[in-house]
């Protein structure tokens, strides 16, 4: 039987630290993993905890993340009866050309949460990465009677270098769970319990933080609105068990990247149990020179490889040339790499061609990235 949840989305914005990888799509739609985009493990999430009406709030560059999920047939969401929808920012909205967060978001999709039958609503924004079910975190919100539940991590994100290198929303609760504060904070090293961007709430009390803030024209964050009702509401936090890591810069891009290529990290993403879904693209299977040479590495349908590959992701279509060595590097979709290139540590997004002979190599925390149809 469906929960009864509604689930939204927020896909992100043009977020500077991800440069490049960000500029012609929104977060949700960042690739990851070789074959996949971030929206898709929020996606399967929702659809293997049985939620069936999703909204993806895509603030900017819809083309990318529409073009991605479609009508949703790879996730069993196009129905008659709920669905999924991408919802793109309401032109006459005087906050879309200023959004401040979640909230301004939200306040643009408000006819589409009025219309959904569900009681409650799960609130996931896309940069973070994991793959959960959200059975036990509703099944807590309702056996707490809690108004609001936040789903955090115990920090630092596993992915992470540096714990200065992610800006976190802090919880700090009491013995039962319940939230008594939260901090904003880049600074704490000790670990402590980070929101995951992900909530649920009764729908009603999402549209009543929507009508009160903005009667008085005002323009919080989510997380203020939150904070300054800590009092009056019942706010929770639940503990989420396993990987997960935020994505908001090109350094902890490309370590979580790295990250998928570890034993322990490709089992608690892909082998669950918890299915995780994406575009369906009917190619042949990857090619290999007689010279070609993989270790520890993910290599995509679609792919030629006459070279060398370490300890890299490699996406669908890509060619790598004999003479060819690439290390600890993300080859995106259809990029050519011509004879005797070297890469390590470098990023390169949708159809980059790199020239022959060329050298590009960069740092775990400062990788080389080449824009999307780019030639070096």
């Amino acid at each position: 039987m469906p929960k009864d949840i509604a689930g939204i989305i927020c896909a992100g914005g043009e977020e500077e630290e991800l440069r490049t990888l960000v500029s012609k799509r929104n977060i949700a739609s960042l690739p990851i993993g070789g074959r996949y985009r971030m929206v898709d493990f929020l996606l399967s999430n929702m659809v293997n905890s049985n939620i069936s009406s999703i909204g993806i709030l895509a603030r900017k560059n819809c083309r990318s993340i529409l073009d991605h999920v479609g009508a949703g047939k790879e996730w069993d969401l196009d129905r008659k009866n709920g669905g999924l929808f991408v919802l793109p920012p309401a032109e006459h909205n005087e906050t879309i050309n200023n959004p401040v967060g979640m909230l301004d978001e939200l306040k643009n999709a408000q006819s589409f949460i009025e219309k959904r039958r569900q009681s409650y609503v799960l609130l996931c924004n896309a940069d973070v990465l994991y793959n959960n079910i959200y059975d036990d975190m509703y099944n807590q919100h309702i056996e707490t009677g809690a108004d609001i539940t936040i789903m955090y991590d115990v920090s630092p994100f596993k992915n992470k270098p540096s714990v200065m290198e992610v800006d976190r929303f802090v919880l700090h609760m009491d013995d039962n769970s319940r939230i008594t504060d939260i901090q904003y904070t880049t600074s704490e090293k000790a670990p402590v319990c980070q929101s995951m961007g992900c909530i649920i709430m009764p729908k009603q009390l999402l549209l009543h933080f929507l009508e009160s803030e903005y009667s008085f024209n005002k323009h919080n964050t989510f997380v203020d609105t939150i904070k300054k009702n800590l009092n009056e509401l019942k706010v929770y936090g639940y503990k989420h068990e396993g990987y997960s890591a935020r994505i908001t810069n090109v350094s902890n891009y490309f370590s979580t990247s790295m990250d998928m290529l570890k034993p322990e990290v490709l089992q608690d993403l892909f082998y669950t149990g918890n299915n995780v879904y994406t575009k369906t693209k009917d190619e042949s299977p990857a090619l290999y020179g007689d010279d070609a040479v993989v270790e520890n590495s993910m290599i995509a349908s679609g792919c030629l490889i006459e070279g060398t590959v370490e300890n890299s992701i490699v996406f669908r279509g890509v060619h790598i040339a004999k003479g060819v060595k690439i290390k600890d590097s993300v080859i995106m979709q259809n990029s050519v790499i011509n004879e005797n290139a070297v890469l390590d540590k470098v990023i390169l997004d949708k159809n980059v061609t790199v020239s022959a002979n060329s050298n590009l190599v960069g740092t775990a925390t400062y990788p080389v990235v080449i824009p999307k149809g780019g030639i070096v």
